[in-house]
């Protein structure tokens, strides 16, 4: 049933971001001239291994699913055996990436407005931060998503099903945001 309802809530999310999309193709259609000088500020190979980033985490996520299926809580082994590694390990190098990303878009912005893009500068400038925010706010969301899981997992004493549920849902909503940005990415950064 919590799968479920995740699915539907995600759905409404995907709603969401869909009116970001048409309001960005919108602002853009009328703008023609002030997107091509805007995008010229855009530093895309930076944006690029950011977007890498969250595109691997995705993979470290699934990993710690399949690892939460198997009954695995945590390592078997050396830290350094990745083979072993259990959902507790997934997870935290999940999050780790998670929040570069995070870190990546801050970046980014201090170096947009260095080149005066803000939100009042223009209506360029209102769609990008209003897109990419939204969604960092997103990725900050299942950061904490994965805080809770982590944090459920230490204090049990064992391992149940719901807790590999709790997992699964997250990791849900982890793809979601990925592929969501992955449609940001291509249409703020490749199709200027």
């Amino acid at each position: 049933m919590v799968s479920v309802g995740t699915i539907v809530w995600l759905s409404s999310e995907l709603m969401f971001f869909a009116a970001l999309f048409a309001s960005y193709f919108t602002i853009r259609a009328v703008s023609p001239q002030l997107w091509a000088q805007e995008t010229q500020k855009l530093d895309v190979p930076y944006a690029s291994v950011n977007t890498l980033i969250l595109v691997l985490s995705s993979l470290t996520c699934q990993l710690g699913v399949f690892a939460a299926e198997r009954g695995q809580v945590g390592r078997t082994g050396s830290l350094f055996s990745v083979k072993g590694w259990g959902l507790r390990e997934w997870f935290v190098l999940t999050y780790v990436m998670g929040a570069v990303f995070v870190a990546g878009q801050a970046g980014e912005y201090v170096s947009m407005m260095s080149e005066h893009v803000t939100i009042p500068s223009s209506a360029y400038g209102t769609v990008f931060y209003l897109t990419t925010g939204f969604h960092g706010l997103h990725v900050t969301g299942g950061l904490i998503a994965f805080l809770l899981v982590l944090g459920r997992t230490l204090v049990a004493k064992r391992f149940t099903h719901e807790q590999a549920v709790s997992a699964i849902v997250v990791s849900y909503y982890w793809h979601f945001v990925d592929v969501v940005w992955i449609g940001l990415f291509a249409t703020i950064y490749l199709i200027q």
